[in-house]
This record gives structure tokens, C-alpha cells and sequence, in this order.
């Protein structure tokens, strides 16, 4: 008996097809047999299920005489499965990488529920991509397993079979099969959910529900919408056959009317002409199935009402209403914000001819994404060396908790915000400011920048369409103008700055001012960060940290990780952080030993709390690299990075470490060790002596008293990198010490 049976039901999907059974038959779980049903579909899905059954023994490919429709095709599904547990895919949707095991575990862990409930993902053919509203009730604190009593908003979820694992001696006890016609996950979902005597849940997105932009039975014209009716015939029907599910009826009876609502102001599914004759079935509906109890919220109300009186009129008149109301208000928000706008950029011109404020000093990272990266290392070390100096942080409501309370804090687009950007003498940032700020005679702008470029940047990029978008030039050689000086990591990033960004500022090759707490932090302060993370004390720690894909709309999670877990055992831990770019963090993660730390505020902390890096080719190991702890790179898409977004030079030549192009290769240098070998720890050395030379712990302080102080600061040497040692890890068998005091090369002007 294998532990799944996954049902799939094929009709007109050739283009989908593929992708659909590969995501099935490529999960590192094994243990599974893949039932396809051709439902007499006339294009070549036959042919593909044929092709994928004659290459893996696990398929199996029915072929329907006649087309039967999507239940009756399940049906056929279900007759065939052998499996301890049974999943639906829809042809046309994918598994995500490591769902299969991740359900397993779960089920494992709640000892075998009747259902299991995983969440799922909307991707839609833009390439955009949206979660469940619902997704809450998916949380797994509190009992691993329980009733629908103790968690009745599951029905609030998207009322469809393939989001569940369900076992397969339930279904035929209780004699579950579908309905034929349109909407026929809508009498599967009340009747199994309501009846199962024990449910999990699984919060991981394990499916990748298509959104097409045709094909779609919910975005095909027609009077088949009107089998919805029979559907709730048969959930009330099995609700009247088991008297002792009477409770679930005014909750069902809700949902119907929420349900035909839907379908009624869904502009693509009822034609015309009938739609008042939807709403006459819908109010006798109402009438038939009536169970007061749970009342609907007040927004909602009167289209309840509407539909139990059957009044299609005034049902449309409401939605010219509602319409007409969600315009007027879009314009008066966007009459407002231009109001504002104007406002706003009167203020500024005013400030503007008023006297700068020197003691005042702005500052700003990674789009007033919060208190970080180099510039807060600046205004760290401003506080300490001139406390004369007024400093104040811009950042978006968010992140102002990350904000010290000394210091002012700035929300974007507010007068005190242009006020700050007008007067401030001092302007910090590691990106730019907004374009419509000018800058005054005066003024010193100080662009920190935020990592050693190993992609291509600038003026680079004119000739990669997929790296450069809509970026324009004119604009960024403006913005560039109004630096004064550039802040530079090392001899490579020196030349590259001044090419791709040419301007009249001064470089101050001073290395970076984020890294000089890795000279400082002691190995207490690592084990802090550990224990706030969550890391055990004797596990050894990986980060992993991809960076964003320019050729790809969507990114991806190139790795499982729950697969490398599984493969090192349990000494080893994975924080994942996603980079700033992507829409959301790593999604699809179930284990207590894999971390999400994409929104973690200091990327430094979590370098010392962690002992590898694995990365692919994000700047971040050139930091990372100054820890001197070991840095694995993940190269499996090389080719395709280097064509898109283009290199300064090949990483897999000069690496800082040791280097895997398929998850194969890096499982196997963790499991023989090669990850922290003696080849490893050469390369590491050359990489840090070309990348690392001033990382000396007083970066922050030479820029401050450059550019803050007015002193005269002598350029740091690059000294023996070897001789430098940095905040040692906590974990047991690695390298522990601490760097002595280097006394800073300054004189007064």
C-alpha cells in the first residue's frame, strides 16, 4: 500500500500537463502512485499520460470511453487508488517542491486524521500571486487534531478538494463519492469536513492553484452555472441524512448564500439574460434550506436580503451603487493625494530657503525599510564620536520599531520628513533619496552603498534588458550627481563605483562601517543572538541567502531545504532569508529546524549567530567573508544568471569557498565535511585578502570623522587579513578568539 494515491483528472491541458505530473513524480517522497484519468480529452493529454506512465512504473493511465465530466472522472479515481491517504491536483495546478513529505510528516504527527488541510497559493498568468484570506485558521498551535466544532472557519476556506489529504479508509466507510456537473467540490467539502472525526492542519503551502486566463469552468459563460443549486441539494441532503450534523445547517446555509452571490456578481459565468432568473432560484433556495443562526456581518447583510427576496433589481441597483461609490471615492483619494502632493512640495520649497541646520544629519537604508546596512552603523558611531550632531532616521511606520530611541524618527512623505531632507546638512543613505530631492549649497550627501557588486551594475547594464527594466538612465545620473562622496568596500568595488556611476564625488575607500561589529561582538553576544533565534546550542547553524533573479518574474527557493535537513540529521539548523526583492519570504516550510529569518531586521546579527553561509551569488558573502567562517556557493543556475543579469567575474573560479551546481553535490559536501575542509578554508583566504582589506572594525569611525568631523583621516593599510580575527562562533570544535585593538591612523585638520 503506498502512502499516497494522487488523483488527477485531465481534460484539455496539454499545455499544462507536463508540469502538473513532473511536480507529482519529482518529490524527493517516493512513496506514492499517480492515477491519471483521461477524460476523453481531444487534444494530446492522452498521449502525455501514456508518456509519463511508460517511463515510471508509479503512473497509471485510465482512459475514459466517454467524456464523464470532473467528479465522475475522481470517481474513477478513487475505484482505482490503493493508497492509505488519496490527494486531488487539478491537471492544470502543481505541487510545490517537498509538499509530499511535508504532508507525510504532518500526518505522521497527528497520527493519521481523517483529513488533513494544507494551504495553497493563486497564481495567476501575469505572474502574479496571491494567498487565501483564510490562511489563519491554518495555524497549528493548539491541538494537533480536532473536530470541525473546534475550528468551524476551515469552511470559510476556498471550498475545493485538492487543498487536502484525506484517508482513504474514511472516505469509503462514510460512502463519499462526487456529484457530476459544475461546482462539484461543493458537495465533497461540506459533507467530508462536517463528518470527519478527527482534522489537521498543515500550515505550508503545498499547491499551486492556476489561474488561467481562459479555459477556466468558473470563467466560461453559460446556464451550467445554475447546477450550483443541485450541489447544496446533495451537502443538505447528507446534512438531513445524519441528524446529528442539524448544527452545521445555519453555518452551510450561509455559505450557500455567500456562494451565489458570488456567482450572480461574477461578470464572466452568468449570460445575461438569465441572471434574473438565477436570483428567483436562489430566493427559493433561501426559503427551502432557511436556518437562522449565523448571521452574516453587517457589509454583507443586505445582499443577503436581496437574495432571499429574489430582488434582482434592486441586487443590481446595489452594485451600480457600490460601483459608483468605489469611484467617486477613488477620485476623491486621488484628488486628496494630489492636494497633498502639492501641498507638501510648497513646503519644501520653502524650507529650502531657510538657514541649514549643521548639527543635523539624516539618514535612511534600503527604501525606509528600517535601521540598518551601513548607515546605521554611521548614525551609530555619529551618537558616540559627535553628539553635537541631531540625527534623525527615515523609515516607513513598519520598521520605526527598529529605530533607537535616541535617535528622531521620519515617516516618508511627511512635512517633518521634507523638512528633514531641505535642512539637514548631513544626508545618508545606501540608496537614494527620493528624485525630488535638490540639493542645496551645503549640503553633504553620503552614499554608503550596501554591498561588493559581484552582478553588474549601472551604466553595465545597458545591454541586459532583462537586468536593466525600465530603469532610467538620465534619472540615475542625476541622482548620482548629487553624491559627495561614495563609500567603497575595497580596490574592486572602488573601480567599479566610479565606471558605472560616473560623477564628481569622492570615494572613500574606508571598508564598510555594517561590518566593524564582527571585530567587536564577543562570543557572548553570538550566543545572545543564537538563543533569540531559537538556534540550539550545539547545532551547527546554516543561512542560507539567494539573491534575486532578474530574468525570473516569480523567484524561486532553488534548494529544499527540508531535504538537506533530513539528509545532515538534526546537528544542523537553516535559517532561510529571502532577499528584499522577493514578494514574500521562503514559503512552504515545516520544520523546527528551518528558520525564516526574512524579516529579521540586522543581517550582521545573523551572520555571527549563524556558522555557514550558503549562498548563491549575493554580495552578502563578500561580508561574510570577513567573519572567516566557511561560505558554500550554490551555482545550479549559472548560465542563466550570467546571460540575464551578467558578472564581474566568474565566482565559481574564485570562490570564497566551496562550490555545489546541483543539490546533489552540496548535500554531499555537507555529509563529507568538504564544506569546512582545508581546500575550503585556501579559497576563503585568497577571497578575503582581495575583498576584505580594511575590515578592520573601524570603518564607522573613520567615515565620521572624515565626513562629519572634518579631520583628516589617513586611508586604512591593507593589513594581513590572516592576522585579523573576528567575533569567534559558539559552536562546539570551531574557531574561537578575538581580534586585539588596532589604534586608528588619524590627525586633526
Amino acid at each position: 500500500m503506498p502512502r499516497f494515491s494522487v488523483i488527477v483528472p485531465v481534460f484539455k491541458v496539454q499545455a499544462y500537463l507536463h508540469e502538473c505530473l513532473a511536480s507529482v513524480l519529482e518529490q524527493p517522497f517516493t512513496d506514492l502512485e499517480l492515477i491519471a484519468i483521461n477524460d476523453c480529452s481531444p487534444d494530446t493529454s492522452g498521449a502525455i499520460i501514456d508518456e509519463f506512465a511508460a517511463r515510471d512504473p508509479r503512473v497509471r493511465a485510465v482512459h475514459l470511453t466517454a467524456n464523464a465530466g470532473l467528479g465522475p472522472a475522481r470517481n474513477t479515481g478513487l475505484e482505482h487508488a490503493t493508497g492509505e491517504y488519496v490527494i486531488f491536483l487539478d491537471s492544470d495546478d502543481s505541487l510545490t517542491p517537498g509538499a509530499l513529505q511535508a504532508i507525510s510528516d504532518r500526518i505522521k504527527d497527528t497520527d493519521g486524521p481523517d483529513v488533513l488541510v494544507y494551504d495553497y497559493v493563486r497564481s495567476y498568468w501575469t505572474g502574479r500571486t496571491t494567498h487565501d484570506t483564510a490562511t489563519a485558521h491554518l495555524a497549528q498551535a493548539g491541538p494537533a487534531v480536532f473536530t470541525l466544532d473546534d475550528r468551524p472557519g476551515l469552511l470559510r476556506f476556498l471550498h475545493v478538494v485538492w487543498n487536502k489529504a484525506y484517508r482513504r479508509e474514511f472516505l469509503e466507510r462514510a460512502g463519499f463519492s462526487f456529484a457530476p456537473g459544475y461546482y462539484e467540490d461543493v458537495s465533497w467539502t461540506y459533507p467530508v469536513l462536517v463528518t470527519a472525526e478527527s482534522i489537521a492542519v498543515l500550515d505550508r503551502i503545498c499547491v499551486r492553484y492556476r489561474q488561467r486566463r481562459q479555459g477556466a469552468i468558473t470563467c466560461s459563460p453559460g446556464r451550467r452555472h445554475f447546477e450550483i443549486f443541485d450541489q447544496y441539494d446533495r451537502v443538505f441532503a447528507h446534512l438531513d441524512a445524519h441528524p446529528s450534523l442539524a448544527r452545521w445547517r445555519p453555518v452551510v446555509f450561509r455559505r450557500m448564500i455567500d456562494h451565489f452571490c458570488t456567482v450572480f456578481t461574477a461578470r464572466d459565468r452568468l449570460p445575461r439574460r438569465s441572471r434574473a432568473a438565477f436570483l428567483r432560484q436562489a430566493r427559493a433556495y433561501c426559503r427551502r434550506y432557511r436556518a437562522p443562526g449565523t448571521p452574516p456581518p453587517a457589509r454583507t447583510r443586505v445582499r443577503h436580503a436581496l437574495v432571499r427576496l429574489g430582488a434582482h433589481r434592486s441586487f443590481r441597483a446595489l452594485q451600480s451603487a457600490r460601483a459608483l461609490h468605489q469611484r467617486v471615492h477613488r477620485a476623491a483619494v486621488t484628488a486628496h493625494r494630489a492636494v497633498r502632493a502639492t501641498a507638501l512640495q510648497l513646503h519644501y520649497r520653502v524650507q529650502r530657503l531657510l538657514p541649514l541646520r549643521r548639527n543635523d544629519a539624516v539618514f535612511s537604508a534600503y527604501w525606509g525599510r528600517g535601521y540598518g546596512c551601513n548607515p546605521a552603523a554611521i548614525e551609530a558611531k555619529v551618537r558616540e564620536l559627535a553628539p553635537h550632531v541631531r540625527t534623525s532616521w527615515i523609515a516607513e511606520p513598519a520598521h520605526q520599531h527598529t529605530v533607537p530611541a535616541a535617535t528622531r524618527r521620519l515617516t516618508p512623505g511627511t512635512a517633518a520628513y521634507w523638512t528633514a531632507l531641505a535642512r539637514s546638512k548631513y544626508l545618508v543613505n545606501n540608496v537614494n533619496f527620493d528624485r525630488r530631492l535638490v540639493k542645496r549649497p551645503g549640503q553633504v550627501f553620503l552614499q554608503t552603498q550596501h554591498g561588493t557588486p559581484l552582478k553588474l551594475m549601472g551604466l553595465d547594464l545597458l545591454d541586459r534588458p532583462a537586468a536593466v527594466g525600465d530603469t532610467d538612465v538620465g534619472r540615475m545620473l542625476a541622482n548620482c550627481d548629487k553624491w559627495d562622496y561614495v563609500l567603497s568596500a575595497n580596490p574592486h568595488s572602488t573601480v567599479v563605483w566610479e565606471r558605472v556611476y560616473p560623477a564628481a564625488y569622492t570615494t572613500l575607500e574606508y571598508g564598510y562601517p555594517r561590518n566593524d561589529i564582527y571585530r567587536h561582538a564577543t562570543g557572548e553576544d553570538t550566543a545572545r543572538m543564537r538563543e533569540a533565534l531559537g538556534i540550539p546550542r550545539d547545532s551547527v547553524a546554516i543561512l542560507y541567502a539567494p539573491t534575486h533573479r532578474d530574468y525570473r518574474r516569480s523567484q524561486r527557493q532553488a534548494i529544499d531545504l527540508e531535504r538537506l535537513l533530513r539528509s545532515l540529521g538534526p546537528g544542523f539548523t537553516v535559517l532561510t532569508r529571502a532577499h528584499h526583492f522577493a514578494d514574500a519570504p521562503l514559503a512552504g516550510l515545516d520544520s523546527s529546524r528551518l528558520i525564516d529569518v526574512s524579516d529579521h531586521p540586522s543581517v550582521e546579527s545573523l551572520c555571527l549567530a549563524s556558522d555557514v553561509l550558503v549562498t548563491d551569488y549575493s554580495s552578502l558573502m563578500f561580508d561574510y567573508a570577513d567573519l572567516d567562517r566557511p561560505i558554500v556557493v550554490y551555482a545550479d543556475d549559472w548560465a542563466a544568471y550570467e546571460a540575464a543579469r551578467g558578472t564581474y567575474f566568474d565566482v565559481r573560479s574564485f570562490p570564497p569557498g566551496a562550490v555545489a551546481t546541483s543539490e546533489d553535490e552540496l548535500l554531499d559536501l555537507f555529509t563529507t565535511g568538504e564544506w569546512r575542509g582545508p581546500r575550503s578554508d585556501r579559497r576563503r583566504a585568497a577571497f578575503r585578502t582581495r575583498f576584505c582589506p580594511y575590515d578592520d572594525g573601524r570603518a564607522a569611525e573613520r567615515v565620521v570623522r572624515h565626513v562629519l568631523l572634518g579631520e583628516t583621516v589617513v586611508p586604512p593599510s591593507a593589513l594581513i587579513v590572516e592576522q585579523r580575527q573576528p567575533a569567534a562562533p559558539v559552536t562546539p570544535g570551531q574557531r574561537q578568539g578575538r581580534e586585539p585593538t588596532v589604534t586608528l591612523p588619524t590627525s586633526t585638520a
